[in-house]
């Protein structure tokens, strides 16, 4: 399966066990409950795109680079999307099309690209998927934070130490310090007071079952599963994060660190967490993501499906542009776009399910569809 190694750099070393993993083609297709149509679709290589996206499924959008994939993904179905749910780009227009109907069959869409999930070393696994709150309350329940005083800010690395705050003031709680240098880029070295670990040396002496917060930070989630058991507020978020193939990774993993793929699969693990906590309120979702096997082992394809099949099972719906086989054949419903990239692209060449695509003779994904599917 799936191991890291950290060197002494701290950089990851994954170790795959290369053994190819069979994903089985579902028995019977999950049919749509509605479906948004766009009509006149108009943008880059794309012209009067007339097209039906069903509801309440996964659908696969797929295609040779430059055929058009993207810019229905992003310029006519999210931008449409986001005008409808979104406040701030609220609008009663349309975009890169003439009708865009049936976004009131559902509730909210979410994006889950390969941007990512920080842009600051502040950022990192633990805040961006919430476990980080609840285990700054369980360093500040034990009985030497009581007894001091403190409450769960003092094990922040982002409040100051006049504000009540442990972090180390030499490096702000960075755990780096920056060093500028004429005409080369800026060098980050590790802070000499703290030595990376981020809290003052008195923060560091309280500790939650033997370890310190600098500790936990430093566990995978694999070992923080297993550290917090039975404190359901942490280990629910971690076992998401588990299950999208991430077990690997450090709780205060930085976000800066994260590759497009990982960051991808943190946000649905961030996703799948929501719909744990608050059930029902989350259901008639549509989740557009963009290539999310790129990168990925076998292994972490069928774990990446699984998850995506338990969205769609909430009641929501999965659009995925993808070239992976493996996903398009268990997709109930592809859209194929071609035939050619730029110029020559830009249309529909063929859509229904996996088995009708590749029964098309003028689509070039439906030509390796067909092979994929007597596998």
């Amino acid at each position: 399966m799936l191991t890291a190694e950290r060197n002494k750099t701290g950089s990851r070393t994954l170790a795959y066990l290369r053994r190819e993993v069979k994903i089985p083609v579902p028995e019977k297709r999950r049919t749509g409950k509605g479906a948004i149509r766009v009509a006149g679709g108009k943008v880059f290589n794309i012209k009067n795109l007339n097209v039906e996206l069903p509801l309440g499924i996964m659908t696969a959008i797929t295609g040779v680079s430059g055929s058009g994939k993207s810019s229905f993904m992003y310029e006519i179905l999210h931008k449409n999307l986001r005008a409808r749910y979104e406040r701030k780009h609220r609008s009663a227009r349309v975009f890169n099309c003439a009708s865009f109907v049936g976004a009131e069959y559902l509730t909210r869409a979410v994006l889950i690209d390969q941007s990512p999930i920080g842009r600051t070393s502040r950022s990192n696994l633990a805040t961006y998927t919430g476990a980080f709150s609840p285990i700054r309350d369980l360093f500040a329940a034990t009985e030497e934070a009581r007894l001091r005083g403190w409450k769960a800010n003092r094990f922040s690395f982002n409040v100051k130490s006049v504000a009540g705050g442990g972090r180390c003031e030499a490096c702000e709680g960075n755990g780096e310090i920056a060093v500028e240098m004429h005409f080369l880029p800026t060098v980050y070295v590790t802070c000499d007071i703290c030595r990376g670990k981020r809290f003052d040396q008195e923060t560091l002496t309280v500790k939650y079952k033997r370890k310190n917060i600098y500790d936990v930070l430093e566990m995978t989630v694999e070992e923080g599963l297993k550290f917090f058991k039975d404190i359901p507020a942490v280990a629910d978020r971690l076992r998401t994060l588990s299950d999208v193939g991430l077990s690997y990774l450090r709780l205060g993993e930085r976000a800066t660190t994260l590759s497009g793929g990982e960051a991808q699969r943190v946000k649905i693990a961030s996703e799948l967490f929501e719909h744990y906590s608050v059930g029902t309120r989350l259901q008639k979702t549509i989740y557009l993501l963009d290539e999310p096997t790129v990168g990925l082992h076998y292994d972490d394809v069928v774990k990446l499906l699984q998850m995506l099949n338990k969205l769609v099972s909430y009641g929501n719906t999965v659009v995925v542009i993808e070239h992976n086989l493996d996903i398009v054949k268990n997709s109930d419903y592809v859209l194929d776009f071609g035939p050619e990239g730029g110029e020559a692209g830009g249309k529909l060449i063929a859509r229904g399910t996996p088995e009708e695509v590749a029964g098309n003779s003028q689509s070039h994904t439906g030509k390796y569809l067909r092979k994929a599917l007597r596998k």
